[in-house]
């Protein structure tokens, strides 16, 4: 099974507001950067519809190591999340996104790891970058 890592971040300006999100998927030394954005959303929610958007990229099944500055996105998968489906996600936000989730995460094996954000962290400051963009151009219509 590959091993891929998965580079997200988030945006939404005046949250909510016009967002954006920044993706880099990185496979060995290949790269590739998805972007996306929406006139009236959420930061967390932004933040999850990047880490779906890169999973959704992927043609095989992979080991996603996903790096994200959210910790709600991190904990959720870690932590959360198989609690949440026991419930049927009651008193859950953003369902619709974190079925999506469950649903292009099923053929990956994932591992969720919390990075600071704003820190220097090379991959993260560009998803930042990205995703700021994206949530500027939805602003400007």
């Amino acid at each position: 099974m590959k091993q891929v890592y998965l580079f997200s971040d988030g945006s939404a300006l005046g949250n909510p507001g016009p967002g954006g999100f920044g993706t880099i998927l990185r496979y060995g030394n290949k790269e590739k950067e998805i972007v996306g954005s929406e006139p009236y959303t959420t930061n967390n929610r932004m933040e999850l519809r990047g880490v779906i958007e890169g999973l959704r990229a992927l043609k095989k099944p992979c080991h996603v190591i996903i790096v994200s500055d959210s910790s709600y996105v991190v904990n959720a998968i870690n932590q959360w999340l198989e609690n949440w489906v026991k419930k049927e996600f009651k008193k859950v936000k953003n369902v619709d996104l974190w079925q999506e989730y469950l649903e292009v995460s099923k053929p990956h094996k994932i591992e969720a790891r919390w990075v600071r954000g704003h820190d220097g962290h090379v991959e993260n400051e560009r998803c930042d970058l990205l995703a700021k963009a994206q949530a500027q151009k939805a602003k400007e219509g």
